[in-house]
């Protein structure tokens, strides 16, 4: 160290910071030059003690790190590096004291080395170029932690990477170390204007900034960069503070303590990276003993293969094998564009498939939401149907036993008068002596006994006032040949009046049936079911007919159709079924108008359902005439309700079929009628033959006359009747019955009085197959 410089350093407090910090911070140490002689006061001094130089991070390659604010880079170094880069400073502190050099400083001393080309080709000479030589597959690098001399004005970097031509290698860091020593002694002894020697350094002087005053060693407060107390105190120990308290040296010491546990275990920290680094740097010291490389075994030489000799492919070949190929590739090209056009096909029916599921789906959900309306509704037509049934199959009941009872007294008064001209001609019957139980009214008298002979005076009494009328306003031909017709199913003036009361009351409690209901849906089926059935058949018209909708429909029309017709007598009512509302609607529902015809008159033709007349036909109007003629509407002596009977048949006819079972229904309730008349009569004459007592009266022979004329009436009906329905249920067997039985032995008593008069009409309304054998022989002996 020269005289003229005297260096300060400051005494820091051991700190807390770890050993790799204070490693760092070696480096980067400031020494402050200064002048004895300068005149400076020991204040001014002291403050430029306080004043130091913020130091530089280096990286491990030695350049300098821009200052900044964020974190900076720090090298972990092992236990070896640290030893290392001990012994390097202490080779440098070895040999001749350093001073940092000062441009500013005075004259240098006159003795020293002059750098001449002879000193330097001598300097070049006895310096080391090269290291020890290593393997050959080891990679060249530099030592990362060769530090440059650092001073307070400039910073000298060696850059040691650049690559060497020929043999030059880069130097050892011993090399490197001695270089830097020589050179700094070198350039101490050297006038500060010389420029006779090599700097290693990248920079000059002329290129700092020397502030305003070049000359003066004196540094301003503001061309500082900052107060270093402020801006280091974390590595400067400024804010630290002396323990005083006995609790207070205890903390100090637990953090000591934990400090130094820190340092030794990452002293401890050991991984395969860092041990790897340590290593690399050993040998680029030249302070590891390398291992001889393994040699790398010597490589035989094995000849390349000889290939086999083929032939040279001729023109044919080669044209050949290039028409195979193209072949492929156009049977491939077609495979592929058949396979794209059938994916084109495949993705458009996919997608219409798609539409179609969507409309589907669609379609899905109008439908059970549709249908499930459908259901409440039905669900109503249900309860209101389960409500009203029982009041009209009551008043169906009350119908059918006015008529019964009108039957009844008919059929009472027209026996009564059969036996009174029985009794005329064949004698009266002997009444057997009973004992009868006195019958009392409702008010507990006794009703006196009606003496036969009495009361049969008094129906001939009343027979003959009917007779007496009847003759007034016909003429007498027509009188004899009215003879015995005068019983058809009329009733006296009173009973008439009465049953006509009955029948209006019955047709009056219909209407009061449907009396407490608002809703127009059931009040008019047009309303109701022709709205919802119509539409189920337009929009959904599978399942309407699959699910039978219109036979659906007609069951639940089926108590409106018979409330209609409640009251209906079929054959004194001239009423036909078509002029009924049910008829009507059913049959505009049978057949929709779905377009227009050019001939408006023709009738549209029938819908899915068929003609819904027919079955309403067949499930409601006929068991209702059934009961009706079984009741007593039809009476079999009547002629005009054998010619409405006729009409009313063919006219159900045109609606269905003969083949029918309901129709055949129909054909036996007539028959049934026919054969209880017939019973009636075979029950009362038998008596009377077998009595056969006649005596003198002039009322005899008009008597039997009445007789066979109303037998022969009834044939004639049974005669009419079986026209049309043919031999169906024995009507041929019933027609021999009634002749045999009833009418050819009567006529044949009194065959010159009448009887074979009436034979002979008898014969001549019967077919020839039809006429029994006693009357063939009789008529043939005439």
């Amino acid at each position: 160290m020269s005289e003229g410089s005297i260096t300060f350093k400051k005494r820091t407090k051991p700190s807390t910071r770890s050993k790799r910090d204070i490693e760092s911070d070696a480096d980067a140490t400031t020494e402050v030059p200064s002048e004895v002689g300068g005149g400076e006061s020991p204040i001014s001094l002291v403050t430029k003690l306080k004043k130091r130089v913020k130091p530089k991070s280096r990286l491990s390659f030695g350049a300098e790190e821009e200052e900044g604010d964020g974190e900076v880079f720090q090298l972990k170094k092992s236990n070896l590096s640290r030893k290392l880069e001990l012994s390097k400073q202490s080779s440098l502190t070895s040999g001749v004291l350093t001073s940092p050099f000062n441009p500013i400083a005075g004259t240098p001393p006159s003795t020293g080395p002059s750098y001449s080309a002879a000193y330097l080709n001598e300097l070049k000479a006895s310096t080391p170029s090269s290291r020890p030589r290593v393997a050959d597959d080891e990679s060249i690098s530099y030592d990362a932690d060769v530090s440059m001399g650092t001073s307070m004005y400039s910073t000298q970097v060696v850059d040691l990477t650049e690559d060497a031509e020929g043999d030059t290698v880069i130097p050892s860091g011993a090399s490197i170390t001695a270089a830097k020593e020589k050179r700094e002694r070198l350039r101490k002894t050297v006038a500060s204007g010389s420029e006779d020697y090599i700097s290693l350094s990248l920079t000059k002087k002329e290129n700092y900034s020397t502030g305003p005053h070049p000359s003066s060693r004196l540094v301003r407060e503001e061309d500082e960069l900052g107060e270093g107390d402020d801006e280091f105190a974390e590595y400067t120990s400024a804010q630290e503070r002396i323990a005083l308290g006995k609790k207070s040296r205890k903390v100090e010491a637990q953090k000591r303590r934990e400090n130094m546990n820190e340092l030794i275990a990452d002293a401890e920290e050991e991984d395969e990276e860092t041990m790897e680094w340590e290593q690399e740097q050993l040998r680029r010291g030249g302070l590891r003993t390398e291992s001889p490389a393994v040699s790398a075994q010597k490589p035989v030489y094995k000849p390349a293969p000889i290939p086999t000799p083929t032939q040279i492919p001729t023109l044919g070949a080669a044209v050949a094998s290039l028409s195979r190929a193209l072949a492929t590739l156009t049977t491939s090209h077609t495979q592929h564009t058949s396979s794209m056009v059938s994916m084109g096909d495949e993705r458009t029916r996919l997608d219409l498939r798609e539409k179609e599921l969507r409309s589907i789906i669609v379609t899905a959900e109008d439908k059970r939401s549709w249908f499930a309306a459908f259901r409440e509704w039905i669900e109503s037509v249900a309860t209101f149907l389960d409500e009203k049934y029982p009041l009209l199959e009551k008043l169906e009941d009350e119908h059918v036993s006015l008529l019964k009872e009108r039957s009844e007294m008919i059929a009472k008064r027209r026996l009564a008068e059969d036996e009174d001209d029985l009794s005329l001609f064949l004698g009266g019957l002997p009444t057997p002596p009973r004992e009868q139980l006195e019958e009392t009214d409702e008010l507990g008298r006794v009703i006196p006994q009606s003496n036969p002979t009495i009361v049969r005076r008094e129906r001939l009494a009343a027979r003959n006032l009917r007779r007496q009328h009847r003759l007034a306003s016909k003429s007498a031909r027509q009188n004899q040949e009215d003879e015995g017709f005068s019983t058809d199913s009329s009733l006296p003036p009173s009973d008439a009046a009465d049953f006509v009361t009955a029948t209006q009351k019955v047709k009056s409690k219909s209407r009061d049936v449907l009396a407490d209901v608002k809703a127009k849906d059931f009040l008019d089926p047009r309303a109701g079911l022709v709205k919802w059935f119509g539409e189920w058949r337009d929009r959904f018209g599978e399942t309407y007919t699959g699910a039978w909708g219109g036979l659906g429909m007609v069951g639940a029309w089926e108590f409106w159709t018979r409330l209609e017709i409640l009251g209906w007598d079929p054959l004194e009512d001239t009423r036909t079924l078509d002029t009924f509302n049910w008829y009507a609607a059913l049959h505009d529902y049978s057949r929709p108008r779905q377009q227009m015809d050019e001939d408006e008159d023709m009738e549209p033709e029938l819908g899915p359902d068929g003609d819904l007349v027919f079955a309403m036909i067949t499930t409601a109007v006929i068991p209702r005439v059934c009961k009706l003629l079984e009741g007593g509407s039809f009476d079999p002596y009547s002629g005009k309700h054998i010619r409405r009977l006729v009409d009313l048949v063919e006219e159900i006819e045109i609606s269905t079929t003969k083949e029918n079972a309901k129709f055949e229904m129909l054909l036996k309730s007539v028959f049934l009628v026919f054969q209880s008349a017939i019973k009636a009569t075979e029950a009362v004459l038998p008596n009377y033959l077998a009595l056969n007592r006649p005596h003198f009266d002039p009322e005899a022979i008009p008597a039997r006359r009445r007789f066979l004329v109303r037998q022969y009436k009834l044939l004639h009906n049974i005669v009419r009747w079986r026209r049309y329905a043919s031999d169906k249920f024995g009507l041929g067997l019933l027609v021999s019955a009634l002749v045999s039985d009833c009418i050819f032995p009567v006529a044949e008593g009194g065959w010159e009085v009448g009887g074979e008069e009436v034979m002979q009409k008898v014969v001549g309304v019967l077919p020839p197959e039809l006429v029994p054998v006693p009357v063939k022989v009789r008529m043939s002996l005439k």
